[in-house]
């Protein structure tokens, strides 16, 4: 049996494994994404990303369209993951990615990740990542941020 200790310092790693593994998908060419894709991305994934995001597991099966316990088989018998999750994982990679630009920690990029936005009909950036265009729904919102960060930063402060 692993010690609460044990078990907090795996779901460390398993985070800083996801933020690493999503850099390293950022960097990538699109001949490249689009051949890990289609030969599915590790199993591993699943857990990185529960980890990292700490998402509900309605979430989680959303986003890899399975159930819990398909994803758990999955996992134990270290198969990837199908191209339909797998093009998901790289949306999220990316999104995850930018947002780590923006809110400058892994911890502020990840609970925006997870955090249900009204302009987008209540979903999370993490939710909009099941599609294409709720991808880029994500990325545009992020440069809005970027853009009000930046307006905020350069505009002199009177003193008071």
């Amino acid at each position: 049996m692993l010690s609460a200790a044990t078990r907090s310092s795996s779901r460390r790693e398993a985070a800083a494994r996801f933020w690493l593994l999503a850099h390293q998908v950022s960097q990538r060419s699109e001949a490249e994404r689009l051949a890990h894709i289609r030969a599915g991305f590790a199993p591993d994934w699943v857990r990185m990303v529960r980890e990292a995001l700490n998402p509900g597991p309605q979430q989680i099966e959303a986003l890899f369209n399975a159930s819990m316990s398909t994803l758990e088989r999955r996992q134990r018998q270290q198969r990837s993951l199908d191209p339909v999750a797998s093009e998901r994982l790289d949306r999220v990679a990316l999104i995850a990615c930018h947002a780590l630009q923006v809110f400058e920690t892994p911890e502020r990029a990840g609970q925006w990740m997870v955090s249900l936005d009204q302009a987008h009909g209540g979903r999370t950036p993490l939710q909009l990542c099941e599609t294409g265009m709720g991808a880029a729904q994500a990325h545009r919102s992020l440069s809005e941020h970027e853009g009000v960060s930046a307006m905020c930063s350069n505009t002199p402060v009177e003193p008071l």
